[in-house]
């Protein structure tokens, strides 16, 4: 299941579209064979039977991706960390309970796509608390519930009913609706959902399963890893924090070539450090949560 080199992969370099290609040449699956596909994989560890389950669904993995685009992130990664999803999805599908493999991988697709999101904004935008990365993820729920959704700066009272339900302080809802209707405002771009354009891309953020809510609540996350990341960036010297700052982090990510031309080294060059900086970051967060006794050893 580990062994996926020859799926498609998106590229930064030759955009989305090619990539969009490349995935709609796998078919998708009736229900008899995705069923049979399943089994396979549950009963026999078939790696062919789990890769094709993967590749049917990758433009569902890249439809919900595309949810996302409002902060600034680079595209293929979320589509990337989409697939992680869904692969994960995949290895622990059981298809004797009856629904189909999409209703139950939209779920760890989302969830792998979140983590990424909170990831990669933890050190220059959101806050640390539990009640902050609720509020990230449900502030157009709340605004919803009590018929606050103008635009612009909320009224003081639904400020105040907004801080009181989600547990957050008005100086954090004020910030955050600013935040997410003001500096990202395509979030709030009507999309279609199967032809009908009555959702916003900030929809695809809510969580409506009250015990995966119940579970970030309760699990301050956001905060261990902001922890950690802080920590490992030492690992990291002055050029490869700062290219994988401009090239992850940012609300524009540089390009390439914007950063060739800064420091005087070829695009491939800048692709390279980016890259490396990155898993020397992932490996030394792996380090840490071991030591801590957050991350099992395998």
């Amino acid at each position: 299941m580990s062994n996926y080199t020859n799926l498609p992969a998106p590229s930064p370099e030759q955009g989305l579209n090619r990539y969009m290609q490349d995935i709609r040449k796998f078919p998708l699956l009736e229900p008899e064979e995705e069923f049979m596909l399943a089994k396979r994989w549950a009963d026999h560890q078939d790696s062919d039977a789990a890769h094709k389950m993967v590749t049917s669904h990758l433009r569902l993995a890249a439809k919900i991706a595309m949810g996302y685009r409002g902060y600034g992130l680079p595209q293929a990664e979320v589509i990337s960390e989409a697939n992680v999803g869904l692969m994960q999805a995949v290895k622990r599908f059981d298809a004797d309970k009856g629904f189909r493999l999409a209703t139950y991988a939209m779920w760890w697709i989302r969830a792998s796509i979140q983590e990424y999101v909170l990831r990669s904004w933890s050190l220059v935008k959101l806050g640390t608390t539990s009640a902050q990365k609720k509020l990230f993820f449900n502030l157009r729920k709340a605004k919803s519930r009590i018929g606050a959704l103008e635009a612009g700066d909320l009224r003081p009272e639904n400020v105040a009913r907004i801080a009181h339900d989600l547990n957050v302080t008005e100086e954090e809802v004020i910030s955050m609706n600013r935040r997410l209707s003001g500096g990202d405002a395509s979030l709030n771009a009507m999309v279609g959902s199967d032809g009908d354009a009555t959702m916003e891309w900030q929809d695809w953020l809510e969580d409506e399963d009250a015990d995966q809510a119940g579970d970030y609540e309760a699990k301050d996350e956001l905060a261990v890893r902001r922890e950690l990341m802080t920590e490992a960036m030492d690992v990291l010297n002055d050029r490869e924090k700062d290219i994988l700052m401009e090239r992850r982090l940012l609300d524009k990510p540089k390009t390439l070539e914007e950063l060739s031309e800064k420091f005087g080294v070829s695009r491939e060059r800048i692709r390279q450090i980016e890259v490396r900086a990155f898993e020397k970051l992932q490996k030394k967060m792996r380090e840490l949560a071991r030591t801590r006794g957050l991350l099992e050893t395998s």
